[in-house]
């Protein structure tokens, strides 16, 4: 049985278990590159390597922009809450230094640095997002005023790339994955 969600409607209800539900794919996905890299490291670096850098790819294609749209679209929201000032500050901190451990597992020079680089941006994510859902996503969700759900669909949409002109929006963009709540009247 999960611990109950606070939140002011059940719209931001459902927005806040689905942001944690992204977060902890992320991780999963992470811990499962990391695991990886770390068993090839030991025996195969032809294998590590193509590891490392379908793990860069990973962090390139996911975290990265992913922390820059919740600074866009969540942070501004949380930092107006006086509670929060400095909370959002030290978050927005630690995706640079989320985006320097994906620089130092680029960097690496060997396949066992490549691992402890790799090893600490894993448990720094895991930290960072344990932060997230545990404070910054409950206040929002309880904040008067504030729609989580919204917030969401605004992170949401700064991942998505526009498309083509003259084409509709993507397949996947159409339908509700449980990561994306739609509006009361059926809208993202």
């Amino acid at each position: 049985m999960s611990a109950p969600t606070l939140a002011s409607s059940a719209e931001d209800a459902a927005a806040l278990e689905a942001a944690e539900a992204r977060h902890a794919r992320t991780a999963g996905e992470l811990a499962g590159r990391v695991a990886l890299l770390t068993t090839a490291a030991g025996c195969d670096p032809r294998a590590a390597e193509k590891l490392r850098t379908g793990l860069v790819a990973f962090c390139e294609r996911e975290l990265l922009p992913h922390a820059a749209a919740e600074e866009a679209a969540l942070y501004p929201v949380a930092r107006t809450m006086p509670d929060a000032r400095l909370l959002m500050v030290s978050l927005a901190a630690e995706h640079r230094c989320i985006a320097g451990l994906v620089d130092a597992v680029r960097a690496a020079a060997s396949p066992a640095d490549a691992v402890a680089h790799a090893r600490a941006l894993q448990v720094f994510f895991e930290e960072h997002t344990a932060k997230e859902n545990g404070l910054v996503l409950p206040l929002l969700a309880m904040a008067p005023g504030v729609c989580l759900a919204t917030l969401l669909d605004d992170l949401h949409d700064r991942l998505t790339p526009p498309a083509p002109a003259g084409a509709g929006r993507p397949a996947h963009d159409t339908q509700n994955d449980g990561t994306h709540p739609r509006t009361k009247d059926g809208t993202r």
